[in-house]
């Protein structure tokens, strides 16, 4: 008999159907198409390809009601904790020695970068409708991926801290090789994005999890150090925690060689960016988009005048250590990390002293913007109340 049959039908496809609408199965989805159309933007040599698909993706589900339902809470931590190991592991102890007689100028370099993305970011807000944490966090130079992760926790709006510091990563990752070929003409920078075919650019380069060869081993100094490191910033109260706790920690294992081959790469790596651009992604609406767009002149001629000024260090920095203006140049561009580093490779530049430069800065800038937002919104609160007088 038919009725049965279909009876049975309707009853087995049930779970299947609750399955397929339920929140996790659709953002596990969401995530997975993210995964490879940023494998695919990274071989069109998108600057933080998977991070800014995500976004991307995160926005369109936002606006189209795809998704609804708010990105799980303990995947977002998570993400934010490995990413504080990552930006941890960035310190090279090998790196800082081989520039330990240049570490006093490119320390005064890095604070002048910082006071003058400060700065700028203190105008904001009298030309928009910018808070100033916002600005802070949008403005600060490096650490894109941390700052976006623990905007939240900072009472930012992480939605545009993301456009900032991803305008400005774009406009850094996208001038830096112009600007360094420019007046470097005897090099002869190859495109590694596309030595690949694009059908196999959808695939992972490789299949590692950590630079390591023990697998296991490097994920379980992994995981050690997200769950102990979130246990520390919550114990020393530090703001944002779960991300400035393994990132403290993972720092002080790597300088002590405690702890190696756990920094996570590949595909790993890549799913943790696509985890944070989803969640900030999936916070757009209709109305932010509009709040963003008022502000994008206002946030490109900030941003341009940033980029302007720290050449004008990397000019000073090439004076006072001796290093050509390339190498002081891709030193001290606010931010794009990954891109500099690229272009100074490719062109066999001072990559120690331009990595050591970047990262400490990187590590700074993390450290101190709790601090900076805690300073600056107390002188927003000030500032209202000497006009409101």
């Amino acid at each position: 008999m038919p009725f049965p049959t279909t009876l049975c039908s309707a009853r087995s496809s049930a779970p299947l159907r609750a399955a397929a609408a339920s929140p996790a199965v659709r953002w596990l989805l969401l995530a997975s198409m993210s995964y490879f159309l940023g494998n695919a933007a990274r071989w069109a040599g998108v600057p933080a390809a998977h991070l800014l698909t995500a976004l991307v993706v995160g926005v369109i589900a936002s606006l189209t009601g795809t998704m609804r339902s708010r990105f799980p809470t303990r995947a977002n931590r998570s993400a934010q904790a490995v990413v504080g190991v990552l930006m941890g592991s960035y310190l090279d102890p090998g790196a800082v020695r081989s520039v330990v007689g240049s570490i006093g100028p490119l320390a005064g370099v890095t604070l002048a970068t910082v006071v003058l993305c400060l700065g700028v970011a203190l105008i904001l807000p009298r030309l928009t409708r910018m808070s100033h944490s916002d600005a802070v966090l949008g403005m600060v130079p490096g650490g894109s991926a941390a700052i976006i992760a623990c905007a939240n926790d900072l009472d930012a709006d992480s939605r545009v801290v993301a456009f900032m510091q991803y305008l400005r990563v774009g406009m850094v990752a996208a001038s830096a090789p112009v600007v360094v070929l420019a007046l470097h003409t005897a090099a002869h920078a190859g495109n590694p994005t596309h030595a690949r075919p694009f059908g196999s650019a959808l695939l992972p380069d490789s299949l590692a999890l950590v630079n390591s060869s023990h697998t296991l081993a490097g994920l379980l100094i992994l995981a050690a150090l997200c769950t102990l490191g979130g246990s520390l910033g919550r114990r020393l109260r530090l703001p944002a925690p779960t991300l400035l706790g393994p990132m403290l920690l993972t720092a002080v294992g790597v300088f002590t060689g405690a702890a190696h081959g756990f920094q996570p790469v590949g595909p790993l790596q890549d799913a943790v960016f696509v985890v944070i651009g989803l969640e900030v992604g999936s916070r757009f609406t209709r109305p932010t988009l509009r709040h963003v767009g008022r502000m994008l002149p206002y946030v490109l001629a900030a941003t341009f005048t940033v980029c302007l000024m720290c050449a004008a260090l990397a000019g000073a920095l090439a004076a006072a250590v001796g290093i050509s203006f390339n190498d002081a140049y891709l030193a001290t561009t606010p931010g794009g990390i990954n891109a500099v580093l690229a272009t100074a490779a490719s062109l066999h530049s001072n990559v120690a002293l331009i990595s050591t430069s970047q990262s400490l800065r990187l590590f700074l800038v993390v450290m101190l913007t709790p601090l900076l937002i805690r300073w600056v919104t107390s002188y927003g609160a000030r500032t209202v109340r000497r006009h409101a007088a």
